[in-house]
């Protein structure tokens, strides 16, 4: 670590707050011009001293390194890196350009898993698509010898929810178009910015089906490409270089480190992260923000005192392309029961609801949560019941407890994947009311003695 950056980096902090920092610690229960020092420090040392990680690169593992270094350094116990291997992917040259009357250049970038184009690149007519539905329903044959396009527009909600389902494009789409002839594939950016930053992510090939160049454009030049096709008659025809490479399997790994409990009988508490990013930002809100919550959680609760369970952060490797880190934790220690698992991997947009899928179990538990994180504004939800992030599908392999803590994500698709999603996308203020809110829960949770999950009440 580099003492100079870092007393830099507490003299910034130590400025004073503006009115707005102001009012809104004010509203959620933190004293004006609150940060958390620890946070920033693992939030700003992993993006300034490592900077993008992407999955199975030289500087994922060099990430982990620097993660075992601090949390030892911290008085961490049991940090452990957990290798496994994972299929490879690298990003190369990418450019392209609409040819013919209207010739221009457009912004894209390759899609992770993405193949290449010839050195020469391709160069054909593009067929446009509102929607994925709409690709699944050309004919067989139809796109032989062209480049497909969906454009659907994804909107901005709170909790992210038009994700999944507008999503399905980058990860089902140039599998579809494959299948169908298609010799490329581009998407208009699953974001929500007008920012001509395109929007990477991994897509998937079905069993048989050899990788076509797959790409996003930024929205803009979607935009451009929708009324260069609307205003024309004659076919729109595109150029596209692509020159990622696969590279056989490569190692990836999972870090995990604890803060041992007074019972070491009683299963642990799980706080997950992933610390891979993708190559082109620096993955301050996906998801450095996220281990730096859940690794200064820990140690807050701490603070208060030895707790009565194990706390144990998680920070996977390799979500981002294709949750192999996730799915290699579990197969590795599925028979080692987790209390409760909770992760953060939505940036770090203020906290406003809570989740379980225990709180008609166990009402009691779920009450005690409820008023530990009422003074923070966060709204518990009785009656939404938490999935877990996608890291740990340990706990949803073992039918285990799961906290949601929902943050706003209404911005988080603005940077999402993209070139933009950088430390200075992250504000102090919120980073300390996602750590305040963590700290509350997982107080009460690591000095829960009876089962988190609760008794189910037999069916009438």
């Amino acid at each position: 670590m580099h003492k100079s950056l870092l007393a830099l980096a507490a003299l910034s902090l130590a400025l004073p707050a503006t009115a707005d920092a102001q009012r809104y610690d004010a509203r959620f229960g933190l004293p004006p011009g609150a940060h958390d020092e620890i946070a920033w420090d693992f939030l700003e040392g992993l993006t300034t001293e490592i900077g993008p990680r992407l999955a199975g690169t030289p500087d994922e593992a060099r990430a982990r390194a620097w993660a075992i270094e601090w949390l030892r350094a911290r008085g961490f116990v049991n940090v452990r890196d957990e290798p496994f291997p994972m299929p490879g992917w690298q990003r190369g040259e990418e450019r392209a350009r609409i040819v013919g009357d209207n010739a221009q250049p457009v912004v894209l970038t390759a899609l992770g898993y993405s193949g290449a184009t010839p050195p020469e690149g391709i160069t054909a007519e593009v067929v446009a698509f509102a929607s994925i539905e709409d690709l699944r329903a050309a004919p067989a044959g139809s796109l032989t010898g062209k480049i497909a396009y969906v454009g659907n527009a994804m909107t901005a909600t709170q909790d992210g929810s038009h994700y999944g389902y507008f999503g399905s494009p980058r990860r089902q789409g140039p599998g579809v178009a494959a299948q169908k002839g298609a010799i490329g594939y581009v998407i208009r950016s699953i974001g929500t910015d007008n920012d001509r930053m395109p929007h990477t992510g991994s897509t998937t090939w079905p069993e048989g089906v050899t990788p076509i160049p797959a790409a996003a454009l930024s929205s803009p030049d979607a935009d451009q490409l929708e009324r260069l096709i609307a205003r024309n008659d004659a076919p729109v025809r595109m150029e596209i270089l692509l020159t990622p490479r696969m590279l056989g399997e490569v190692m990836s790994g999972n870090v995990t480190a604890e803060i041992t409990g007074r019972d070491p009988s009683l299963p642990p508490v799980l706080l997950a992260c992933h610390l891979d990013s993708w190559d082109q930002g620096t993955g301050a809100i996906d998801d450095a923000s996220g281990c730096a919550i859940a690794a200064t959680t820990a140690l807050r609760v701490a603070e208060q005192g030895r707790p009565l369970r194990t706390i144990r952060v998680l920070f996977a490797g390799a979500e981002e392309n294709g949750l192999w880190g996730s799915a290699a934790y579990s197969a590795a220690h599925i028979d080692e029961p987790i209390a409760v698992g909770i992760e953060s991997d939505f940036g770090a947009g203020r906290i406003w609801r809570m989740d379980t899928n225990f709180a008609q179990t166990n009402p009691d538990l779920f009450a005690r949560l409820s008023r530990a994180v009422a003074r923070y504004g966060v709204l518990p939800a009785a009656n939404q019941v938490a999935g877990g992030g996608a890291d740990l599908n340990i706990v949803r392999d073992q039918g285990g407890a799961l906290v949601d803590l929902q943050q706003d994500g209404l911005r988080y698709f603005d940077l999402h994947h993209t070139a933009n999603d950088t430390l200075d996308k992250v504000d102090p203020a919120d980073m300390a009311q996602n750590v305040a809110v963590w700290t509350a829960v997982v107080q009460v949770l690591a000095n829960e003695a009876g089962s988190i999950l609760g008794t189910a009440t037999p069916a009438e």
